[in-house]
């Protein structure tokens, strides 16, 4: 802290006036151009770094089972929830068959144009 404790406002002010009144005009205006454009850049690299990212929701549900069902219950379950798991796979796979072939299609198209 020993710089500050010879820090005089007086001083300063003295010192920055001799500084400028050395100074031609244009390098003061080129000075402040310099000065006003670092400050844009500064300016707009804190506003850029805050992005605010939404909140998304993400919900689990978990069915509740009783600790005592018997084990025909638990099979028929099973073939309950594979019935549903294969009607999800079969859609899942035609969209991946639509989507194949939109693609086919535009590769056909572009490749009439090499």
């Amino acid at each position: 802290m020993s710089v500050l404790q010879n820090f005089s406002v007086p001083r300063a002010y003295r010192d920055v006036r001799r500084f400028l009144a050395k100074r031609k005009p244009y390098e003061l205006w080129f000075l402040l151009l310099a000065m006003v454009l670092t400050m844009l850049i500064l300016v707009a690299f804190a506003i850029d770094s805050n992005i605010k990212v939404p909140y998304k929701e993400n919900i689990i549900y978990v069915q509740s089972w009783p600790a005592n069902r018997s084990e025909a219950e638990i099979l028929a379950q099973q073939k309950i929830d594979a019935a549903k798991k294969a009607e999800q796979d079969a859609e899942i796979k035609r969209q991946e068959e639509a989507r194949q072939a939109q693609f086919q299609k535009l590769d056909k198209a572009v490749s009439g144009w090499l």
